[in-house]
């Protein structure tokens, strides 16, 4: 008679799988937009014009900062560049935040489109919901039955506010203005900045402004341009006083 054993053979317990825990939050990549050694000239009929040379500066998510220059210093054309109206002559922009572009840009629709028609157009272009972001714009611009006329009917009020309103009907992480505040009258003036400094606090902000209000109660630097050049200043009563003597 034979006997059949069977041998048991004890395995150690395997280990759980490793969980790849998320780095610190100190350790994550910051997103912001990034301006490298951006250089803009112009062919004119009198010879190339630089209006950058050599700008460089970063943005971080919620943070504002102020751009200061005389007229004709570049402020605009830096905010174009920025934005994507306009290409760098060489330079990099890195953009990690989604941008919006210039407020109250009027390139960027055709005056024979409705005011309405051009909300779409936007909505479908980020694709938002149509009727969400044309709800939005009626509320805000405060045309009524005059948003179903072409925008070449507009007076150029009227034009700044649907212009203003088509902007902040899309959700971005960092905002351009070009010394666009003063919109409408009073009223309507304290609309558009309560909708941006109050209900957007959170996001970053490249502001071209000659308010020193503004500056002082939003911005944390400043970027002052003069000749084609720039720097950043982190002390902004500094940098204000250095515009003041531009």
């Amino acid at each position: 008679m034979s006997v059949t054993s069977t041998a048991v053979i004890e395995r150690p317990p395997q280990e759980p799988p490793a969980v790849r825990a998320d780095p610190p939050q100190a350790l994550r990549p910051v997103r912001s937009v990034r301006v490298e050694g951006l250089v803009k000239e112009y062919h004119t009929p009198i010879g190339v014009r630089r209006v950058l040379d050599g700008i460089s500066f970063e943005v971080s998510k919620g943070e504002k900062i102020a751009v200061l220059g005389r007229n004709g210093s570049g402020k605009s054309t830096l905010i174009k560049l920025i934005g994507g109206v306009e290409f760098p002559t060489s330079g990099t922009i890195r953009r990690d935040l989604s941008l919006s572009w210039p407020l109250a840009l009027a390139g960027g629709v055709s005056g024979v489109m409705t005011g309405a028609a051009s909300a779409r157009f936007i909505a479908r272009l980020y694709n938002r919901n149509e009727k969400d972001v044309l709800a939005a714009v009626d509320d805000f611009a405060e045309l009524g039955r005059q948003l179903y006329l072409p925008i070449d009917a507009y007076s150029s009020g009227m034009r700044a506010r649907l212009m203003f309103s088509l902007t902040l009907a899309i959700d971005f992480d960092c905002y351009l203005i070009d010394e666009v505040l003063a919109v409408g009258d009073q009223r309507f003036h304290r609309k558009c900045h309560d909708a941006l400094f109050v209900k957007r606090a959170d996001r970053a902000m490249i502001l071209v402004s000659h308010d020193q209000n503004i500056v002082r109660t939003y911005c944390k630097s400043a970027l002052v341009l003069k000749a084609g050049r720039g720097r950043v200043f982190d002390d902004l009563e500094l940098a204000l006083r250095i515009y003041e003597t531009l």
